[in-house]
């Protein structure tokens, strides 16, 4: 029997990046479900001596607030502490549901694969973020209670303003950070753009040498609520790594296994998705009818120009209908349901 469902909140540092946005909006709509914050209130310290400090005692907190039959919520990556609360909570018998963010074993090397299922282990049910990712989790030996995701839920006050279909020339977004070790690739478009429009969102001193062009232009950082009310384009661009021909380096492998933030930021902003085939993501694009899934960036050149007006209205049609879901918390709040339906049997 479920007595209450809970989390425990932290000191996040800033929630301009993609990682504390997702962990805030996943708070929001697990009390929109009456979750129990455990914890200590939500604070936005810029400090890392705070945040130590802080997270320390929202975990003390938890230790004394903790009650039988409890199911907590733990969002994945939990520094130093995941393993304890598992079993503080198992002691006070109380279960642990983990939602999994990032993994360790495969974003930075940080963990071997071993250890890391051995972590997730002490959790009584795991949320992977997609479907790729869990079926990944039960190859690697994870044996216990398991549901995915699909896409992070992305809150916002802004909505998209309305796209006007026109395929004389379509146009891509790319918005994140520039680096050459992440999209080194961006240099390389430049040569082969034939039929489109590629308008770049960020820092352009992060890659050396990316200049505007008859087919890129590059822009400033966008506050994201900016971009999501007035972004000009027709389709969110998902790629990383230094390779027209595949998604390359860690970045670009790691596309085959988590769900980017970016895609749910995009489908905000009203933009079908375009992305690697061998994304994880790539299923959920095609089911939900939100995008396009290709092999290489070249063939961009005639899938764009092939694409109708009637099609490119149904994707945006259906884009509005999974960003609405996005913004109401539905990813989250259907997958917790099923966590917890699970756990009961």
């Amino acid at each position: 029997m479920v007595k209450r469902l809970c989390y425990i909140s932290r000191n996040y540092q800033t929630i301009d990046n993609s990682g504390n946005k997702a962990k805030t909006d996943n708070e929001r709509t697990l009390r929109e479900l009456n979750a129990h914050n455990l914890g200590l209130p939500t604070t936005y310290y810029d400090s890392k001596i705070i945040t130590f400090f802080f997270d320390l005692a929202g975990i003390i907190k938890m230790m004394f607030t903790i009650k039988s039959n409890d199911v907590i919520v733990l969002q994945y990556p939990v520094k130093k502490y995941f393993s304890f609360i598992c079993k503080y909570a198992h002691l006070h018998n109380a279960k642990v549901i983990a939602l999994i963010h990032d993994l360790g074993s495969m974003r930075r090397k940080k963990l071997t694969i071993k250890k890391e299922i051995f972590r997730l282990m002490h959790a009584d049910h795991v949320i992977a973020s997609n479907e790729t990712m869990a079926t990944w989790l039960k190859n690697n030996g994870y044996n216990k209670s398991l549901n995915s995701l699909g896409l992070f839920d992305y809150r916002s006050i802004s909505t998209s303003k309305e796209h006007i279909c026109d395929n004389n020339r379509y146009s891509l977004v790319y918005a994140g950070a520039l680096a050459i070790r992440k999209n080194a690739f961006l240099l390389k478009m430049q040569d082969i753009i034939k039929g489109y429009k590629l308008n770049i969102y960020g820092n352009r001193n992060g890659l050396p040498g990316l200049e505007d062009s008859d087919n890129i232009q590059v822009h400033d950082f966008m506050k994201s609520e900016d971009f999501i009310a007035s972004v000009d384009g027709d389709f969110g661009f998902v790629w990383d790594g230094d390779s027209l021909d595949t998604c390359s380096g860690s970045f670009g492998e790691y596309l085959r296994w988590n769900s980017p933030h970016k895609v749910s930021f995009y489908l905000r902003a009203g933009l079908p998705i375009i992305v690697w085939k061998e994304a994880a993501i790539a299923p959920i694009i095609k089911s939900e009818g939100i995008g396009i899934c290709i092999s290489n960036i070249a063939e961009l050149n005639y899938i764009l120009q092939s694409i109708t007006v009637e099609e490119m209205q149904k994707m945006r049609e259906n884009v509005s209908r999974v960003s609405k879901d996005l913004s109401n918390g539905a990813f989250l709040n259907k997958a917790v349901y099923n966590g917890i339906q699970m756990l009961k049997k």
